[in-house]
């Protein structure tokens, strides 16, 4: 199916997209649209009122020619040329034209996204493209449109699993690709404003299990506890057994919380000892609750635990606590 075709469908019928709209639509900053026009003269054939930028449907398949070749790994200057003399085969072939024999190396093909929002594909054709200000665009966009949970469940996270396959079937080749859109979406989500704890809601202590590095999604939850005015304490990756124990003896916290990405690195021995725990003044000592989250922990019976399955889910437990 062509992504471009509801966009295509809602665009007015004197004179095409808005300039917003078409770079949502190929996951494009719309300062580099402008830039491309500016500069080479890949902008619409048309502007509304002489001044705003309106794009057709043949103005979006020259875009799309532009940003194919420009992921290949051709300079903008001579993909736009291409594109303006008529020579690029993206328009007509799923295989865009790449750069000339010894000129760049290729960049990295498209990252499987599947029947995401068209926000993720946009997130993903940027991420392959190394696009950053497209992202960070695109990131806050999906943030302001949806709310954290949406934007993090339909948008950032797909996109993050291509990419991750992507990196585990091809190797080094993708790995840019990887620590790139990472970043970004690490800061996107360290950008989101939280709210003031309210009075007396149960503290939530957030950390990776011990040689465990991924931590995307914990910094996911921890925005969206902060967001809805819930305390919180992040630390982030592969937190060491004993100092996460005293963390619990020091901070008292309602749940702790305990990532892990593989089997390798879920180890049940650390959520007995954390269960084990307790705090508070003789005679009212008090346990927290632990609870385990991430593919890690996948199929594990784990008496002393709570299993959280998503974002959502884990939102609604801590919030209990």
């Amino acid at each position: 199916m062509d992504p471009t075709g509801d966009l295509l469908l809602e665009a007015p019928a004197d004179g095409g997209l808005t300039t917003g709209a078409v770079a949502r639509l190929l996951g494009v900053a719309p300062t580099t649209l402008r830039s491309w026009d500016r500069r080479y003269g890949i902008g619409p054939a048309a502007r509304e009122d002489g001044r705003h930028r309106r794009w057709s449907g043949a103005d979006i398949a020259a875009l799309r020619n532009m940003c194919a070749l420009t992921s290949a790994g051709l300079p903008p200057a001579e993909a736009a040329r291409t594109v303006l003399a008529g020579t690029s085969r993206a328009g007509t072939s799923d295989a865009p034209a790449g750069p000339r024999s010894g000129q760049v190396s290729r960049a990295p093909g498209p990252l499987p996204v599947g029947r995401a929002r068209q926000e993720c594909r946009g997130l993903a054709r940027a991420a392959v493209r190394l696009d950053a200000p497209a992202m960070d665009e695109l990131l806050t966009a999906v943030l302001d449109r949806y709310g954290l949970p949406v934007a993090w469940d339909e948008v950032m996270m797909p996109a993050l699993h291509a990419v991750g396959h992507k990196w585990e079937t091809a190797g080094e080749r993708y790995i840019e690709v990887e620590h790139l859109l990472s970043w970004h979406v690490s800061g996107a989500l360290r950008g989101v404003a939280d709210r003031p704890p309210a009075p007396g809601a149960g503290l939530a202590l957030l950390a990776c299990a011990p040689g465990e590095t991924h931590t995307l999604a914990l910094e996911a939850l921890a925005a969206t506890l902060a967001q809805q005015a819930l305390p919180v304490r992040m630390f982030g990756a592969a937190v060491p057994a004993g100092a996460l124990e005293d963390a619990v003896r020091r901070t008292g916290p309602a749940a702790v919380v305990l990532w892990a990405q593989s089997r390798g690195t879920a180890s049940r021995s650390l959520v007995d000892r954390l269960d084990a725990i307790e705090w508070g003044v003789r005679g009212a000592r008090r346990r927290s609750v632990v609870c385990v989250a991430g593919p890690g922990w996948a199929g594990r019976q784990l008496p002393g635990a709570r299993h959280l399955t998503g974002l959502a889910h884990a939102v609604d437990v801590l919030a209990t606590l």
